[in-house]
C-alpha cells in the first residue's frame, strides 16, 4: 500500500469533519463525514469532530475555535463555494477546493463555458435553459436521446433520460424543482468512467480509473448509493494509451478549473473518446463511493486518502 506522509498537521489539531448541511445530499454528506471522522480517529487525530452544518454553522465553528475543517458535505452550501467563503471569512484553513472552484464546479454549465478553452477536452453537445425560457425552442438540433439535469445538482437528482420529445417537457419540470436554470445534452451512447485527481506537495496526479457498469439504464442514485446495483471494474477497461489520455484530461481539467487538494472527474467514454460530463470538488467518501475504490486500486488506503486531502487545508487557490 502506498502511504502517505503527514508533516503538516499536528495530530492534536482540533479538526472540524463538516457533514450533513442543507441540500439534497444530506443524508449521502453524513455518511462520508462518517467514514472521514473515523479515519481520523484512527490515524491519530483525536481532536477531530463531527460538526452537523445547518444555518448555525458559523457560530459553531467560532465557538468551537477549530484549527481546520475537512468538508465532508455535499451540494448545495457545502460544495458551492459557501462554507468556503465562511471559513475564509474565519481564518480557518480547510482541506479541498477554494471558493471560486467550487462555485464554478457545482455548476455544470460554467463548467463547461470554462473548460471549452481547451478544445482537446471534449464535451457532449449541451443547450442551457434558464428560468422561463422555452426548453423546446433552446434544445432544437439536439439529437434524441438527451439528458436532462439541474444545473447545479449532484448524486443524479433531477436527472431524466429523456428518449422521445414529447417526454422533454416532463423531465424538464422535474429537473427545475431542484434548480431554476436546466442543462439538456445529447446522451453518449458509451460506458461510464470516473477518475480522481488529488495532490502530492502541490502537484495534481490522477488516480486509477474506475469504469462503472450500472445495473440500471443509466448511473442514477439508486446505481450510485445502493450496494449491488452497479458493478465496478478498476482500473478501467482500457488500452494502456487511452488510459494515460483520460487521466492526462482529467488533470488538465481540475487545473483548467482552478481546483486544488481534491476532485473526481466523470467521463463518458465511445470510440476510445473520453467525453468530460463534470467535475466533483467534494467526491462522496462513503463505503460505496468512487474515490475509495479509485484512490484503493492504486495503493492509497481510505485512511491515507483522507490523510491526503486534509493535507491540502490551506493550500486552495
Amino acid at each position: 500500500m502506498q502511504k502517505i506522509k503527514n508533516d503538516k498537521i499536528k495530530k492534536d489539531a482540533k479538526i472540524a469533519v463538516l457533514c450533513g448541511g442543507m441540500s439534497s445530499e444530506a443524508e449521502v454528506s453524513l455518511r462520508s463525514g462518517k467514514g472521514c471522522f473515523e479515519a481520523l480517529q484512527r490515524l491519530g487525530f483525536t481532536n477531530a469532530e463531527m460538526v452537523v452544518v445547518d444555518k448555525d454553522i458559523a457560530e459553531k465553528l467560532k465557538k468551537g475555535n477549530y484549527e481546520y475543517a475537512f468538508n465532508a458535505l455535499h451540494g448545495k452550501y457545502g460544495e458551492d463555494g459557501c462554507i468556503q467563503g465562511i471559513l475564509e471569512i474565519l481564518r480557518i484553513p480547510y482541506a479541498g477546493c477554494g471558493v471560486m472552484a467550487s462555485s464554478i464546479c457545482m455548476n455544470k454549465e460554467f463548467t463547461k463555458r470554462i473548460l471549452s478553452t481547451c478544445p482537446d477536452i471534449p464535451m457532449a453537445k449541451s443547450a442551457f435553459v434558464r428560468k422561463g425560457e422555452d426548453v423546446v425552442g433552446k434544445t432544437k438540433g439536439l439529437k434524441y436521446p438527451l439528458f436532462t439535469k439541474p444545473v447545479s445538482e449532484g448524486s443524479s437528482f433531477g436527472m431524466t433520460k429523456v428518449n422521445h420529445p414529447e417526454d422533454l417537457m416532463e423531465a424538464y419540470k422535474l429537473a427545475v424543482k431542484y434548480n431554476s436554470d436546466v442543462l439538456v445534452e445529447e446522451f453518449i451512447d458509451g460506458f461510464f468512467v470516473t477518475v480522481g485527481v488529488l495532490e502530492s506537495d502541490g502537484k495534481p496526479f490522477a488516480t486509477e480509473i474506475l469504469e462503472i457498469r450500472p445495473k440500471n439504464e443509466w448511473y442514477d442514485y439508486e446505481a450510485k448509493y445502493k450496494s449491488g446495483m452497479s458493478d465496478f471494474i478498476v482500473p478501467a477497461n482500457l488500452s494502456e494509451s487511452v488510459t494515460q489520455h483520460v487521466k492526462a484530461v482529467a488533470v488538465k481539467a481540475f487545473e483548467t478549473a482552478g481546483c486544488s487538494g481534491v476532485a473526481r472527474v466523470d467521463f463518458m467514454m465511445k470510440d476510445d473518446i473520453p467525453y468530460l460530463l463534470e467535475i466533483n470538488t467534494s467526491p462522496g467518501m462513503t463505503s460505496t463511493s468512487d474515490l475509495p475504490a479509485q484512490a484503493a486500486a492504486m495503493g492509497i488506503s481510505y485512511d491515507d486518502l483522507v490523510l491526503c486531502i486534509l493535507n491540502s487545508a490551506g493550500l486552495n487557490k
